[in-house]
């Protein structure tokens, strides 16, 4: 009789000690997904410009997660720059509107500045796109190919919202926003 007392408080014992286990785990991974795949680094200009401009913050650190997983060094095959991987069209035209003076593209790798025409650019395209998935896919491929997109019915049932986007990069961006978008908001809010 014993014996089976021993083992049972082994049993017990050792349940408990699994069930904490699984739960650092679990917090472990929590704070993994936090701190290390999906940061909130640049806070103070996300926070600052988000607000600025009534864009979601979320939304932001998705976009910089998808673009250059906040690397504000990064350049994109089409020469995008910066941690939102701004044009440099983009750039020109922000800075005009913006009125950013000594213009040049290299002020696109700074976070500040990068992080500011990324959020002004996405509070214009929410002007003139109605729907999050429609303001990403102009974000990605350019509102000139989305307001012709919105015009055609194969890919717009009524010319407000993209029921199918032809280019495949595009309709994965904006997939892949979307997710890291979910996520940032399941960790932070």
């Amino acid at each position: 009789m014993g014996k089976n007392k021993s083992r049972t408080g082994f049993i017990k014992w050792f349940a408990v000690i699994v069930f904490l286990a699984v739960i650092a785990a679990g917090v472990f991974k929590h704070v993994v997904l936090k701190k290390i795949l999906y940061p909130q680094s640049y806070k103070n200009y996300v926070e600052k410009y988000a607000a600025e401009y009534n864009v979601d913050a979320n939304l932001v650190y998705a976009v910089i997660k998808c673009e250059s997983d906040f690397d504000c060094r990064a350049v994109s095959h089409k020469d995008a720059r910066g941690l939102m991987q701004i044009s440099e069209v983009t750039g020109i035209w922000a800075s005009e509107v913006l009125e950013i003076e000594n213009y040049s593209s290299e002020i696109l790798y700074e976070p500040e500045t990068n992080v500011h025409i990324g959020c002004w650019y996405l509070s214009r395209l929410f002007k003139q796109f109605e729907s999050e998935p429609t303001v990403l896919a102009a974000y990605n491929a350019g509102s000139g190919n989305v307001s012709g997109w919105l015009t055609e019915e194969e890919y717009s049932s009524d010319g407000i919202n993209l029921d199918t986007i032809p280019f495949k990069e595009t309709a994965n961006y904006v997939k892949k926003v979307e997710k890291a978008k979910r996520i940032y908001e399941y960790l932070y809010d």
